[in-house]
């Protein structure tokens, strides 16, 4: 049985597997989680349609493929002879099946492969992976010049922007020639290495040496001290393999890197072999430091002796040793909202207003009636209940923020579904939202927002649960913030930011005189989009929200 990339909504075409729970040969129970996914929309555990065992898996862990993408198989326990216990119901994970239409696989290339004069060489070239893609990464190699390799065994990995995969040989032979190193980036079919498919190799290769002839055009002028217009015989060192690519010996060239200075880089590629990312870093290195010394040259005929240490002292700082940065690469969660957010801002056209809150009526409420609710509701009531309530009933009162923009047309809703930012460790973020939030009292809200925020974390979530959003309240008061700038969440037309619930001394009138009390205050900032909602109906909403909190009358 084909197991395949689920669709997590309308508007979603793609997944990412994050985390396989079994591996080829294990059973598999119905309704048991095999594999975790994540969308632009939602992250979720995917079960296992039908008892057997995982036979294949075709889509490792942090690969991106299309909806309808095989991604493994199941061979059912009739198949596989193989008694499986099915799951107990308590096991069973809460999922919604969707009848989604079986696609085909997104066709994909093999490596080119050309024969050389010789007859006995192949150049295997960078593959097409994908209609529109026209370049690819080289992410790994996973053998050396030298190795001898199988048919169809993985020679390299490559990433595009539509996939990551692993690359396999189109024959058997020997790898004689490797012309693009790890990290760097070329066409679609650039050759990326030469296969000697008969027994007679003759390697471009030794333990000692590596030739390489970069691609110099001709009647070129060559600038570099070590003549790189001809072949050059690069001896290994101790930092590297002594491999340079045609990428990184062009870049040398243009840049007039020379040839001991290119022998002195520390590669980051395979087997430490110097990458164009490498070379990029040293050029950037190499200006701050000729900077430098220019402004100390400066500094030297106009200023005094310690105002020369203090700026030579300031610049040095500049400089760090790469062995004291980690580089860590982001999750797909965190590439969603890095996307999403510089979609925003550039969308809309932020502005933001801040009010004050006094919330000590609904302390005072909250403080005597917790207890109570809990009892009597099975509801944990908290000051986010109280403003979501607020936000609710000034929604009504001013419909045009409760509103979305398409194209020159503005589309108010009449419905309210009240987005809810919950904060997922490690750095996550999602935003579920509360449907139909119109229709509810506090308590109502109260249990809705709990709910949302324990199957947020839990990776319960639905792609409903998280579409079709009017409105949102991001609540960093949480974590002691008194108050911020948020984002807003598009295509909505504005954000509620929730401060720190304080006690301040306050001025208030006590029969008709002015005294200093202590309030509990609160700091709301509703981040709008100016295309839409201006100053005047952003301060009224705001003014809204403040009357409603302050004018609790014990009632919910």
């Amino acid at each position: 049985m084909d197991i395949i990339m689920p669709k997590m909504g309308e508007s979603v075409n793609e997944g990412t597997i994050i985390k396989w729970h079994k591996k080829v040969g294990d059973v598999v129970k119905l309704d048991e989680i095999i594999f975790e996914i994540s969308t632009d929309k939602v992250d979720t555990e995917i079960p296992a349609a039908s008892a057997g065992v995982l036979s294949e898996i075709l889509v490792k862990a942090g690969d991106t493929v299309e909806v309808g993408t095989v991604v493994a198989r199941i061979q059912s326990a009739s198949e596989s002879n193989v008694e499986v216990v099915p799951a107990k119901a308590e096991d069973k994970q809460v999922f919604e099946e969707k009848v989604i239409p079986k696609v085909e696989s997104p066709k994909i290339s093999k490596p080119v492969q050309s024969k050389s004069s010789n007859g006995n060489l192949i150049e295997i070239a960078m593959p097409k992976m994908g209609e529109s893609v026209m370049e690819g990464t080289i992410i790994k190699w996973n053998k050396k010049v030298g190795d001898v390799i199988k048919k169809d065994e993985m020679i390299f990995e490559i990433s595009t922007d539509k996939v990551d995969t692993e690359i396999p040989s189109p024959e058997a032979g020997t790898l004689v020639e490797i012309l693009v190193g790890e990290q760097e980036t070329v066409e679609v079919g650039t050759i990326v290495a030469k296969l000697s498919v008969g027994s007679d190799i003759k390697f471009l290769h030794t333990d000692s040496q590596i030739k390489v002839q970069p691609q110099v055009q001709e009647n070129e002028p060559v600038s570099m001290h070590d003549n790189f217009s001809r072949p050059v015989d690069f001896h290994s060192v101790e930092k590297g393999s002594g491999f340079y690519s045609p990428l990184v010996l062009s870049i040398a060239q243009k840049e007039n890197i020379t040839f001991n200075e290119l022998k002195s880089l520390q590669g980051t590629g395979q087997e430490g072999r110097v990458t164009k990312k490498d070379v990029l870093a040293y050029i950037e290195k190499r200006k701050i430091s000729r900077e430098q010394v220019q402004v100390q040259f400066a500094a030297g005929g106009q200023e005094k002796s310690d105002e020369r240490k203090s700026v030579s002292s300031a610049i040095t700082q500049q400089v760090y040793n790469a062995a004291d940065v980690e580089r860590i690469p982001m999750d797909n969660i965190r590439q969603r909202i890095m996307d999403h957010m510089v979609h925003s801002r550039d969308t809309s056209v932020h502005v933001t207003g801040l009010i004050e809150v006094d919330m000590t009526r609904i302390h005072n409420y909250i403080s005597a009636k917790k207890d109570e609710i809990m009892k009597n509701e099975n509801a944990k009531i908290t000051y986010m209940a109280f403003i979501a309530d607020a936000v609710v009933k000034s929604l009504k009162k001013y419909p045009l923020v409760n509103s979305s923009i398409d194209g020159n047309s503005i589309l108010q809703k009449r419905f309210i579904n009240l987005g809810i930012a919950v904060a997922i460790e490690p750095t996550g973020l999602i935003v579920p939202n509360i449907k139909g939030a119109g229709d509810r009292n506090v308590i109502g809200l109260a249990k809705a927002i709990a709910d949302l925020a324990n199957r947020a974390r839990t990776k319960k979530l639905t792609p409903d649960d998280i579409s079709n959003g009017t409105f949102t309240i991001t609540n960093y008061g949480v974590f002691g913030t008194i108050f911020g700038t948020p984002i807003i969440n598009q295509p909505e037309v504005a954000i509620l930011g929730v401060g720190a619930v304080q006690k301040k001394p306050v001025v208030i009138e006590v029969d008709g005189s002015d005294t200093f009390a202590v309030r509990h205050i609160m700091a709301l900032t509703l981040s709008h989009d100016h295309r839409l909602v201006d100053g005047m109906l952003g301060g009224l909403f705001l003014k809204s929200i403040k009357d409603t909190l302050e004018n609790f009358e014990g009632i919910i």
